[in-house]
């Protein structure tokens, strides 16, 4: 039997998602906590990969198991006790034997908040930019990413992968009481993609770069002509979406 799991994590103090020897992933620690009630290893795969200290509102992962130890709510229940403060489980799906948590996912949403604001409580979950940002130019440039493109200028350098076409289907700004938090929707998502976009959207909206330099930074191919890479801390994985034909 294959299950989706849909929880949540505050990625402070984790090094990413993915297991990592002597450091501590979130992958890690809810495969741990599964294999403890089920009474054997439980191996599980992610929607995909966040770094160190990205958080995420919704990330899906999948497991195999022959039978569940325990009914639904129990399972969730014992899970929750299980797992740290910093990871919540918020339910468990039944799917097809072949569903699989990455290559089925249709769509993920991320979002970055930026507080324009210093509040030591927030820290945190936002990152703070005392440059006055002009909301509206970074949402005419945002305009450009839409579509299918090669993002490879965003992308860590050596990141394997066999191309890097992105769908992408929104790319926005909301200004906030505070700040400001810039939605993208993409098919996939490359390494550090994210990031530097949002990095290049400041640059542009703190008039270091122009509007029109966007679609020359995409066609050039090259990292090295994007913006900077803003801090991990103020973004989150927040949808992933699937198609109805994977559940049961």
């Amino acid at each position: 039997m294959r299950f989706f799991l849909d929880f949540s994590y505050n990625g402070e103090r984790f090094h990413g998602w993915q297991r990592q020897i002597n450091a501590s992933s979130v992958q890690q620690t809810i495969e741990e906590c599964i294999s403890i009630i089920q009474g054997s290893k439980i191996s599980i795969s992610g929607a995909g990969r966040t770094d160190t200290g990205v958080h995420a509102k919704q990330m899906i992962a999948h497991f195999d198991v022959n039978k569940l130890r325990l009914n639904k709510n129990d399972f969730m229940f014992k899970l929750n006790m299980l797992l740290p403060d910093t990871v919540h489980a918020n339910r468990i799906i039944l799917v097809k034997d072949d569903a699989h948590a990455r290559f089925n996912a249709t769509s993920r949403t991320y979002k970055y908040y930026v507080s324009q604001i210093k509040d030591p409580f927030n820290y945190p979950f936002q990152y703070f930019l005392r440059d006055k940002l002009d909301y509206e130019k970074m949402n005419l440039a945002a305009v450009t990413l839409i579509g299918n493109n090669n993002m490879k200028c965003f992308s860590k350098s050596n990141t394997n992968v066999n191309n890097y076409i992105c769908d992408v289907k929104k790319a926005f700004w909301e200004k906030t009481k505070n700040g400001g938090v810039f939605t993208i929707t993409s098919n996939r998502f490359l390494r550090n993609m994210v990031r530097s976009i949002v990095g290049t959207l400041i640059e542009i909206g703190i008039e270091k770069k122009n509007i029109d330099n966007l679609d020359e930074i995409i066609n050039s191919q090259k990292r090295s002509n994007a913006g900077y890479s803003v801090p991990a801390n103020g973004l989150f994985l927040t949808k992933v979406v699937y198609p109805q034909s994977i559940y049961i």
